[in-house]
């Protein structure tokens, strides 16, 4: 199968960022731009770092009457949180729209922070999105945020060592079965365990994998069931405890993220990756070629589905917005499926829609069974709970699962009871 180069990919998006780039010098100067005196609106975006997808489509949905101009915000997704929740508890004006995490949706639309989306194109959003994306978005019932993208993990395997370790990848593999191959062989295993969200959502994948969840009634905030203490929870911690404590462990496992994964899966002693849909694009051509192969993410348990990690963005629009009427109508196009899928040509992150999928540029770039995979994977995955409390849930994970190498039987029980403590002001973190 023929694969388009690196080159290309990266010419393609040379030249959509370059005319982002010129759509943004010409908001610096909205009189000479305008044509109308200066009268034009300017839409202001703060956005998730990424390579020109987010400039390139702001660019598209900029109109006679205004334009949307991107922000850059910071690249932890934590701290992205903290600048945002700061100014708009402030009622800073000069936030129109904003790329939100998942877990973060919850807690900004019931402080108040999100611009109503009428009903009827609540009803559009939810009729072309994944279900995934829609539940990400909605918080007591409403629609609150426009779905982006759908990013989910698969399993990234280098061919040449599943050969060696004589593993057949046609069939569902567990993380025990992988865990042994890699030990077995000389490889390592690329993970998120640093002290991060992104350990967190490793945890809920695993649970989730096992039948269980980390809490239960999210809708009751405060008061939901901590329900982490459970065989699904003792299951997940027992594949975290065995990875760390195996020869398939990296060196840097605790401190480890999306990027020094990958670098693990390039090196000699790449074996397995569990990351996003965007590794394709770092690694599936010219890096590694033809080594690079693709699957379901790991089961936790034999025989039962995994339940992959389920991430992306949706947009949301500031309640204190001095043009909440044009920002609602741009963030409506910045989701279409089309620029869903130019956002996906130029970052690699997949579209919130089956028909974003559809977007010509795709095909060449991608694999039509890695594409349908991804779009599978998404149908399956584990989202984060959706509670205005998950970014205590998360921090307190974070604290009592790491390092990965202190994991064992009794980290569900201790977590569950810290958890609970947190979330109802028992003690802080």
């Amino acid at each position: 199968m023929h694969r388009p180069s690196r080159r290309r990919f990266r010419r393609q998006s040379i030249r959509r960022i370059t005319a982002a780039a010129a759509s943004i010098t010409c908001a610096v100067s909205l009189a000479a731009c305008s044509g109308d005196g200066g009268d034009k609106t300017e839409l202001i975006w703060y956005i998730n770092p990424d390579s020109g997808g987010q400039d390139a489509v702001a660019e598209n949905c900029s109109t006679d009457d205004y334009t949307v101009t991107t922000q850059v915000l910071p690249q932890d997704a934590g701290q992205q949180r903290i600048q945002l929740a700061r100014r708009l508890a402030a009622g800073d004006p000069s936030i129109d729209l904003m790329s939100l995490d998942p877990p973060f949706t919850a807690e900004f639309a019931n402080a108040g922070f999100l611009a109503e989306i009428p009903q009827d194109v609540q009803d559009r959003l939810t009729e072309q999105s994944f279900d995934g994306a829609t539940a990400a978005a909605t918080w007591d019932g409403q629609l609150v945020a426009f779905p982006f993208w759908s990013n989910t993990q698969v399993l990234w395997y280098r061919k040449s060592f599943v050969e060696k370790a004589g593993l057949d990848m046609s069939q569902p593999v567990t993380w025990d079965q992988i865990i042994d191959a890699a030990s077995d062989n000389g490889g390592k295993i690329g993970v998120q365990a640093n002290k991060y969200e992104g350990y967190s959502v490793w945890i809920n994948a695993l649970i989730s994998g096992a039948g269980g969840s980390i809490i239960e009634d999210a809708d009751q905030g405060a008061d939901a069931t901590i329900s982490i203490d459970s065989q699904a929870g003792e299951t997940a911690a027992g594949i975290i405890e065995k990875l760390a404590s195996s020869p398939a462990a990296p060196a840097d496992l605790s401190v480890s993220n999306e990027g020094t994964a990958g670098s693990t899966f390039g090196s000699d002693a790449g074996s397995f990756l569990v990351n996003w849909t965007y590794i394709w694009n770092n690694y599936g051509d010219d890096r590694l070629g033809d080594d690079i192969g693709y699957a379901k993410y790991p089961e936790s348990v034999e025989g039962e589905e995994s339940r992959p990690p389920y991430g992306g963005i949706g947009i949301g629009v500031s309640d204190s917005s001095d043009d909440k009427e044009d920002a609602l109508a741009a963030a409506e196009c910045l989701v279409s499926p089309e620029n869903q899928g130019i956002n996906a040509e130029i970052t690699g992150n997949m579209p919130a829609s089956a028909e974003g999928y559809e977007y010509p540029a795709l095909a060449d770039l991608f694999p039509p069974d890695l594409l349908q995979l991804f779009q599978d994977s998404v149908d399956a995955a584990a989202p984060r709970s959706v509670t205005p409390y998950w970014s205590d849930i998360s921090s307190s994970l974070q604290s009592t699962w790491h390092p990965p190498s202190s994991v064992d039987a009794d980290t569900p029980a201790k977590s569950r009871s810290f958890i609970d403590d947190i979330i109802k002001g028992g003690r802080l973190l």
